[in-house]
This record gives C-alpha cells, sequence and structure tokens, in this order.
C-alpha cells in the first residue's frame, strides 16, 4: 500500500485529508508538528510527503531541506502562503508540487496520484541517449558522461520531456503541464525554480548551460548534440 505522510498543525483539516487519502487506498500517518513529522518520516518512510510550512517545532521549510538531504521522496507543500517568493524558496528545497489553502481535498489526492506517477517509467521508450546525457525510463535513472545524477522525479519528468525532443523549445506552460500531468495550476514561473535544480544537478557549470538553455520570450529547450 503506498503510503502518505501528512505533516500539518491543522488538526481538523488533517483528519479531512486522511480521511480521502485512506478512501483512496494509501496509508496515511499524521503529525502536527515539524521535528515530529521528520521523525516520523525516518520511521514510517512515505511514497510522499504532504508538508505544511508554517508548522510549531520546526518550520516547514527546514523540514523539506532535511527531507530532501535524507532522500528524494516527493514533496507537496500545503500552506496558506500565498508569496510567489515563498513557493519559488519551497521548489527551489526540491519541493515537487506547491498547493495553497484553501483547496479540494479530491483536488490534492488527484495531486498526489500525479506526482506518484512520476516514478513510473514513460510508455515510448525505455532508453534516451542524448550526447552524454543517458536517461534510463524503466529504472529511473540519469547520468552524464557515466557519472550518475541524482533527480527527484518532477526533475526526473521535467528532464525527459525535454530530452524527448532535443531542440524543441518549451513553454513554461507546456513543461508545467508535463510534469503535473494536469491542465497547468499556478504560476509558471515555478518552472524556473525546477529547471535552476535540475541545472545545478546536471549542468557542469550552471551559470553557462550546455544542455538546457534558456529560449527567451519563450521557455526552455534541450540542446542538440550536433549543435557543439
Amino acid at each position: 500500500m503506498t503510503r502518505v505522510l501528512i505533516v500539518e498543525d491543522e488538526r481538523q483539516l488533517a483528519r479531512v485529508v486522511q480521511a480521502y487519502l485512506e478512501k483512496a487506498g494509501f496509508e496515511v500517518r499524521v503529525a502536527d508538528r515539524g521535528d515530529t513529522g521528520l521523525a516520523e518520516f525516518r520511521r514510517f518512510r512515505p511514497d510522499v510527503v504532504l508538508l505544511d510550512l508554517n508548522l510549531p517545532g520546526m518550520d516547514g521549510l527546514d523540514v523539506a531541506r532535511e527531507i530532501r538531504r535524507l532522500d528524494d521522496t516527493p514533496i507537496i507543500m500545503i500552506t496558506a502562503r500565498v508569496d510567489e517568493v515563498d513557493q519559488v524558496l519551497g521548489l527551489e528545497l526540491g519541493a515537487d508540487d506547491y498547493v495553497t489553502k484553501p483547496f479540494s481535498p479530491r483536488v490534492l489526492v488527484a495531486r498526489v496520484r500525479a506526482v506518484l506517477r512520476r516514478r513510473q517509467p514513460a510508455a515510448r521508450a525505455r532508453r534516451l541517449q542524448v550526447g552524454d546525457v543517458e536517461i534510463d525510463l524503466d529504472a529511473h535513472t540519469v547520468t552524464r558522461g557515466g557519472q550518475p545524477i541524482a533527480l527527484t522525479p518532477t526533475e526526473f519528468r521535467l528532464l525527459t520531456t525535454l530530452a524527448q525532443q532535443p531542440g524543441r523549445a518549451f513553454t513554461r506552460e507546456q513543461l508545467l503541464q508535463a510534469i503535473q500531468e494536469t491542465p497547468y495550476v499556478g504560476n509558471t514561473r515555478t518552472v524556473d525554480a525546477h529547471i535552476k535544480n535540475l541545472r545545478a544537478k546536471l549542468e557542469p557549470d550552471p551559470r553557462h548551460p550546455r544542455y538546457i538553455e534558456t529560449v527567451f520570450g519563450v521557455g526552455y529547450r534541450f540542446r542538440r548534440p550536433d549543435e557543439g
């Protein structure tokens, strides 16, 4: 059974979300503090974490930072903070999705399923090779020049989307829809945060990208190997 950890100090909200997730077939644990949530993460080893930002004991951003240090478990941040800076900061720490309150529990369940599907291999091909970057879609691994590159599920899906069509410029809307697997919701600038994280891991020099190029006024593309 797929396991979900909810770290949320609004107990009524946590109970409602837990009920919807359990009805959908998930095994759920709940923590109402940041520090206890991190301890529960270590014990429970969830498949996905729903993480509030405003938490007693330990701030949600600090919890996300520590989870990402330990593992690549998908994180969906749930918060009343609507400031774009907070959203981008959370995504730059490695969160896979961001949901603002109030929200529909049914939509949240759908977002959980979408994040989990990103761990599944794409059906169109088993392996992609673009220059010295190799993507194994079944094993969910990436190497550059034979060296492994550890990516979160969202970063992996973003890279796969770009690398499947080298040279094609994707808009932020198209990339956001690809990584969410739903019609895009929210600020498309969140794609920039994911691209920044991806470049930091993939590019030898993220300040001068050789793989993922910015197409000004459009979005991003994966450079073709024959472009030098």
